[in-house]
């Protein structure tokens, strides 16, 4: 039974990952076309960081990471505080709606935001399509996610400590930033990370609430990939697994540090 358990867990692993261990393969191969590995080369890598098309869509792609993460961390950590210290009506109805962006479909939430945005221009004069846009449809399923991880964090912790800093003359404020954050840190650096990773891989969201002028990585290599896949969509594709794949890596690490 161990081994056919055993047998499963690999056959499931080279499902999920041996598309991604190909792509990676082919962006070192020489060949411009087709998947016969002719030989090793770095000229795919080359090409791509001296595009300056790609190079602006990258620095888009981090602009828009890291705009949105800082914000979904600073409104996530805040929003699990109040979830988990604080008791007021209708809590646990709150509690339950951070779980619909984490549910449902990335396109009903793309044409949502679309909607939305488009309202809001015509009867408020909100502007056009832009990495303005991007960003705050990003902070509308980051936020989710970052204070389900802080709140998980938080559950763990013992109230007392914080009421033995206010016993002691310490204030709400103080309290917070020299008690509850840094041991609560680990659950915010966590999510701040998985929110970052979320938003370096979107494409839909980002897909229908992008503008002239806000293509990001991932609209790039769609876009490039109905042209015909060729090598340099394959290194970027790898590029972009990897930075990913870090960041993951370290936000599951963090999370997994004891108190």
């Amino acid at each position: 039974m161990r081994r056919l358990l055993s047998l499963h867990a690999l056959l499931v692993y080279l499902f999920l990952y041996l598309p991604i261990l190909v792509i990676a393969a082919l962006s070192f191969n020489e060949s411009r076309r087709g998947v016969r590995f002719t030989g090793f080369t770095l000229d795919w890598y080359r090409a791509l960081f001296q595009d300056p098309m790609v190079l602006e869509y990258f620095l888009n792609t981090l602009v828009v990471a890291f705009t949105s993460t800082l914000v979904s961390t600073v409104l996530g950590t805040l929003l699990a505080l109040g979830l988990v210290r604080y008791r007021f009506w209708g809590r646990g109805f709150l509690t339950y709606l951070l779980y619909i962006p984490v549910v449902v479909p990335d396109v009903v939430m793309g044409v949502s935001l679309l909607l939305l945005f488009a309202f809001a221009r015509e009867l408020l004069g909100f502007p056009r399509l832009s990495l303005l846009t991007v960003i705050l449809g990003h902070i509308t399923f980051q936020v989710a996610f970052v204070t389900l991880v802080v709140r998980s964090r938080l559950l763990l912790l013992d109230p007392a400590l914080e009421e033995a800093a206010r016993d002691l003359g310490a204030r709400g404020l103080q309290t917070f930033l020299y008690v509850t954050l840094p041991l609560a840190w680990p659950g915010v650096a966590a999510g701040a990370l998985l929110a970052l990773t979320l938003s370096l891989d979107d494409f839909v969201v980002t897909f229908f609430t992008a503008g002239p002028g806000a293509t990001t990585l991932p609209l790039y290599i769609y876009s490039s990939v109905k042209l015909g896949v060729s090598p340099k969509v394959h290194a970027l594709s790898t590029l972009l697994v990897g930075l990913s794949a870090f960041f993951l890596a370290l936000g599951y690490a963090l999370s997994r540090r004891r108190i």
